[in-house]
């Protein structure tokens, strides 16, 4: 099964998010519309340092709420190296330098309305340096937690960011911890 695109339109461009909307086909041929939201490429880091991982605590304003969730963020450049932005954005959130900056994969934030792709990667050798927030991340605060506790808070939902919960999975099949059938 394939859509066809007959027509697309910019209807918004801001200097984060491009969004589109395209008159589409499907197989059948009746026809509809998909509103696309356009993001450039961001990173997820996944510090960890003695049994421990780095977390992020911030005011998420699309929710209303202050959500925990692992070093991520993007910089509104789709050529951006994907390493070199993981390590910018560890060091603006976290103040954390990297020795050691492992690439694990990549994958599709929201692939349903959004086009965002989001590289994962695991920091080691740490070293900790001031904090370079952005105006976003006035009140982010950075957590050292014990990996048992992280994985607790994203059993009972104190973590429910979608980009933490992916990572995490791909950290834990790239370990061989996930289960096989």
């Amino acid at each position: 099964m394939s859509i066809k695109t007959l027509s697309t339109r910019e209807v918004y461009r801001n200097p984060w998010l491009r969004v589109r909307e395209d008159e589409i086909e499907r197989d059948s041929g009746k026809r509809g519309i998909y509103g696309v939201i356009e993001k450039d490429p961001c990173a997820a880091i996944i510090a960890i340092e003695n049994g421990h991982i780095y977390l992020v605590e911030q005011f998420r304003y699309t929710v209303q709420e202050r959500c925990l969730e692992l070093p991520q963020g993007g910089w509104e450049d789709a050529e951006v190296d994907p390493e070199e932005m993981a390590r910018g954005e560890l060091r603006e959130e976290t103040g954390l330098r990297a020795e050691n900056m492992e690439y694990l994969g990549w994958f599709w934030i929201a692939y349903g309305f959004a086009r965002q792709k989001q590289h994962v990667f695991v920091a080691t050798g740490l070293t900790q340096g001031a904090c370079e927030p952005d105006a976003e991340e006035h009140d982010l605060k950075v957590h050292r937690v014990p990996l048992m506790e992280f994985e607790a808070m994203m059993r009972d939902g104190r973590i429910r960011d979608g980009c933490t919960l992916g990572a995490w999975g791909i950290y834990l099949l790239r370990q061989g911890t996930g289960t096989t059938e």
